[in-house]
């Protein structure tokens, strides 16, 4: 606890008894002491008590905090005599009645209570203050990055926050309706306010300061989607994470790196939010905090808010190439060779039912949309996904996306009920994004009466695992099928799996083409086609390995030979484990 005299303009002097450790000072109803002036902002200043004394941390306001005539961002320990100006409030601390956490007074003195009008805050841990307002840079050296970087960025970061609030408090002011604004409209206002606001600063900023960038950020956070809009761009930039608003994390070239940059605070995070899921008719609240949606470039979101994200409103972004990947650029990244292209390509060709397995990140979606391209444009192609991703281009295609419930929980329309439909609409083949539930039973009994040529995803480890997997969710649909039934369904149903693995160092490859057999027994038989020998690791860090065919031929590539279609036998009569390069 500790105490401090505070004084407004010409008004008597008072004291302020803060029994906890901070005390947040401004115009809003929400702060510790609430001060009503147009020189202080909502959310002006906190004062906290740390084990050196008393420090003045600034939360973004126009007009400042100042200590000694001096613009601080935080400043401590304060002495009685530093000058503290908060915009038209002067506060001196009582260095005299500091007690610290452990009880322990700096120096006794009591104060009369008749002695001084006081005022009292009861600051206590379980405060809820979850969005914050406090512009948070870690000065940790992360990813190497130095001090001076650290503080660049604390100051690039609190004067985007106040510039950011003049745009709001400004647009309030003209009372412009920005929902019926169109984007560029929008863009315009904007820019011109930030203009306006930044000129009217610009003697108060450091002179290190990048005011065009911080313009551009500003513009980017009030309009589109912040600090996320470069990562957006840079196309070596795989996956952006957002933590909460003063952590954001990148995947590039494979590597997880934290982010120099970040959001002001969870109120824009949650604006992002908003601006992302609005568009394609999703919502996020309380009532529902979870929401999966993508960006207009197909890229894929996940988004989840408090009270469920702990730490603030959080992110997921999974890039997508902008430009369509084809296996040519797959065989150049290393994710297989040639053989075992021309090898998928017959296999999309004579429709045989695929299944790409892997686990998260490992380039499942990617992969299936490199192999829809092997199927003909003479196909009738149905999609089905809970968040459209996939990205074919043949003509006579059609999209199916799920539909989350509504607020009262109806009117929620989910995968199974999109692949039951789509056996209606005269598919060839059957797309879909990935199966995690009831749908796979639905899946298998499209593959088993005539849709064969249809593609999916799941999630698993290896191709064992795949079929144990979708054991588990064709019991999931509710059916009290026996497990040899489900077993036959299975092996009738299912050609190929593909296993995608994603290694430490970033790469992704196929790690086994796998063939389908039979049953044999009451199990399911597999028999690996291609492999990928991992050989270990080179000195950047990266696997080294190659793959290798089997030896064994696969089945349907004798009943090609038996109807007359000549195949390359070549791939697989190498010796087992010889490199197909």
């Amino acid at each position: 606890m500790f105490e401090f005299y505070y004084q407004q303009g010409s008004s008597r002097r008072k004291l302020f008894k803060v029994t906890g450790e901070s005390c947040a000072i401004g115009s809003a109803r929400s702060n510790d002491l609430v001060i009503s002036s147009r020189q202080v902002g909502k959310r002006h200043a906190e004062l906290t008590l740390k084990p050196d004394g008393i420090w003045v941390t600034d939360m973004g306001s126009l007009h400042g905090s100042w200590v000694n005539r001096e613009r601080v961002m935080e400043h401590g320990p304060l002495n009685e005599l530093d000058e503290v100006l908060l915009g038209d409030l002067s506060v001196v601390i009582d260095m005299r009645r500091i007690v610290h956490a452990d009880h322990t007074p700096s120096v006794k003195r009591e104060v009369s209570a008749s002695e001084l009008p006081t005022d009292t805050v009861s600051n206590s841990l379980g405060k809820d203050d979850s969005v914050s307002d406090v512009p948070a840079v870690s000065h940790d050296d992360v990813n190497g990055v130095s001090s001076e970087q650290a503080e660049m960025a604390r100051e690039f970061v609190y004067w985007g926050h106040i510039v950011h609030e003049q745009l709001l408090h400004r647009m309030d002011l003209q009372r412009r309706d920005v929902n019926r604004m169109s984007d560029e409209q929008l863009r315009e206002a904007s820019t011109s306010l930030i203009d306006q606001i930044i000129g009217e600063l610009t003697a108060q900023m450091p002179d290190r300061l990048n005011r065009e960038r911080l313009h551009r950020n500003v513009l980017n956070e009030a309009v589109g989607l912040g600090p996320l809009e470069d990562f957006l761009e840079d196309e070596s930039i795989t996956e952006i994470m957002v933590n909460n608003h003063a952590e954001i994390f990148i995947e590039k070239d494979g590597k997880l790196l934290r982010s120099p940059v970040n959001f002001t605070s969870d109120t824009t995070v949650l604006a992002v939010i908003d601006r992302i899921i609005t568009p394609i008719g999703r919502r996020i609240d309380e009532s529902s905090p979870i929401c999966d949606a993508r960006l207009k470039d197909g890229s894929r979101v996940n988004a989840i808010i408090p009270p469920l994200a702990l730490k603030g409103p959080s992110i997921t972004i999974r890039k997508f190439p902008k430009h369509r990947l084809h296996f040519d650029d797959l065989v150049r990244y290393g994710t297989l060779e040639a053989p075992m292209v021309e090898f998928l390509r017959i296999a999309v060709e004579q429709r045989l039912n695929i299944i790409v397995s892997g686990g998260t990140g490992s380039g499942k979606t990617t992969l299936l949309n490199v192999l829809s391209g092997f199927i003909p444009d003479t196909d009738r192609i149905v999609t089905i996904e809970d968040a459209a991703e996939l990205k074919l281009v043949q003509p006579n295609l059609v999209s199916l996306e799920s539909r989350p419930p509504n607020l009262e929980g109806k009117g929620g329309i989910p995968i199974r009920d999109l692949v039951k439909n789509s056996l209606r609409m005269r598919p060839d083949r059957i797309v879909v994004g990935e199966c995690r539930g009831g749908e796979a039973l639905d899946m298998l009994q499209a593959m088993n009466t005539g849709h064969d040529g249809s593609l999916t995803t799941i999630h698993a480890n290896n191709p064992r695992d795949v079929i144990s997997r979708l054991e588990v969710l064709v019991l999931m649909a509710g059916m009290d099928l026996p497990t040899s039934a489900i077993r036959e369904q299975v092996a009738s149903a299912v050609h190929l799996i593909l296993q995608q693995t994603r290694f430490p160092c970033g790469s992704r490859k196929i790690t086994k083409i796998t063939e389908v057999v039979g049953v044999e027994s009451g199990t399911i038989q597999l028999q690996d086609i291609f492999v990928y020998k991992q050989k270990g690791i080179d000195e950047n860090g990266r696997v080294k390995g190659h793959f290798a065919a089997t030896g064994a031929i696969p089945s349907f590539y004798e009943e090609l030979r038996q109807i007359g279609i000549e195949v390359d036998l070549s791939p697989f009569t190498s010796q087992p484990g010889g490199s197909l390069s």
